[in-house]
């Protein structure tokens, strides 16, 4: 409970930072459990840099991004209320989402070595899939079909094609 305490006491002095800082560490504690608990690597077999390019990831695009959309929503629509949320919820899925997909795609995909034509066709099928999802990543809210494309590892989720 202290540390919760002194997480949120953070939070409030330094928003920005603590935000930053957590959307890296998750992305990194994501990759590490999905390299050590999903593909069952080893520590030998731990892909370092990968991991650092998950955190840098977090650290430097999902962070701020996401943070500084949820003060413009936050802006936008100051209330509390249950139609304020819905409201919040159809801005970030309906405008956001497509837009932040339409850069981290692309981004991760630059960061892993593909070309620009392949980040075009993985984009293409994406948008082809429609958008619907077996999941999310809570962190940065992208498919998490998409998270694990780091050194063409397959994926555990797929994009639905229905």
């Amino acid at each position: 409970m202290a540390l919760w305490r002194a997480y949120q006491r953070a939070l409030t002095i330094h928003p920005w930072k603590v935000q930053v800082l957590t959307a890296g560490s998750l992305m990194g504690l994501g990759d590490i459990i999905s390299q050590q608990l999903v593909e069952k690597r080893g520590l030998r077999g731990h892909q370092t840099g990968r991991t650092l390019t998950m955190v840098s990831l977090g650290c430097g695009f999902v962070g701020p991004v996401v943070g500084g959309w949820y003060r413009v929503l936050d802006r936008l629509l100051p209330r509390t209320t249950k139609a304020d949320a819905l409201k919040k919820m159809l801005l970030d899925q309906g405008c956001f989402a497509p837009c932040f997909l339409g850069c981290f795609l692309p981004l991760v995909g630059a960061l892993n070595g593909l070309s620009a034509q392949d980040n075009w066709a993985k984009l293409r099928r994406v948008s082809r899939a429609g958008g619907r999802w077996v999941g999310r990543c809570p962190v940065c809210r992208s498919p998490l079909e998409l998270l694990p494309v780091l050194e063409g590892t397959p994926s555990l989720l797929a994009v639905v094609s229905t």
